[in-house]
């Protein structure tokens, strides 16, 4: 599942995670990302210090073994993550799926916990040229928040799933799968035990904020004109 971030992305995690038949891995590209771009985030160190940063050795984990001896692995990933020099081939072999969202939710929502962004950190050209590589199925946040059950059976259908009623809920809290990043990113979904009703209308953009929406578009136009 490729994701830009604040894009309903845990919760997927978390639905299919409450699945008996799947194995989750939470952004496993985050700490190898961490530390080759020397991007400052929240909790960088933290990050490093407790996961796989080896891009190679993540890459060959994706495809190994799926923890649990589950029959299947969910792997949340996110497009900016994966950049320049970093195994991309592994992917070729998994069931992708693009998980979109408008920019200007995106923005809004990152913009309370970051204090700057740019196109790249949200991820949207970077997102639209793994689904013109990769190809795959293109899902959108705001469909799914409007009629959970309705787009889960689609998405699953789409990947040839069997739909499981239990991933339109989950135990309140964290899972043992998140990464050490999630007690800074996770809080809304830690309250969940499920998807958040349908969004309102979109929020008002000013200056900076209004640009970096209006130069994301584009990917974003592209990506839902073929979303289920």
């Amino acid at each position: 599942m490729w994701s830009g971030p604040r894009n309903l992305s845990t919760a997927m995690m978390y639905a299919f995670g409450n699945r008996a038949d799947c194995a989750i891995w939470d952004e496993p590209f985050y700490a190898p990302y961490l530390a080759a771009s020397g991007a400052d985030h929240p909790m960088k160190a933290e990050t490093i210090a407790a996961h796989e940063t080896d891009p190679v050795v993540v890459a060959q984990r994706c495809i190994d073994t799926i923890p649990g001896e589950k029959p299947h692995f969910y792997m949340k990933h996110m497009p900016h993550q994966m950049i320049a020099g970093f195994p991309l081939d592994w992917a070729a072999q998994c069931v992708n799926v693009h998980l979109i969202r408008h920019p200007a939710r995106v923005i809004a929502s990152y913009g309370a916990k970051t204090t700057h962004m740019t196109l790249p950190d949200i991820g949207y050209p970077q997102q639209a040229a793994l689904y013109d590589r990769l190809g795959g199925v293109v899902i959108d946040s705001a469909d799914i928040r409007a009629d959970p059950e309705a787009m889960l059976r689609k998405l699953c259908a789409a990947i040839n799933l069997d739909f499981d009623p239990a991933m339109l809920h989950w135990p309140a809290g964290p899972r043992a799968e998140d990464g050490i990043w999630a007690s800074h990113w996770y809080n809304a979904v830690h309250q969940s035990t499920g998807f958040a009703g349908a969004e309102g209308d979109l929020p008002e953009l000013a200056g900076e904020a209004a640009q970096l929406c209006h130069d994301a578009m584009p990917y974003y136009e592209k990506l839902a004109a073929v979303r289920l």
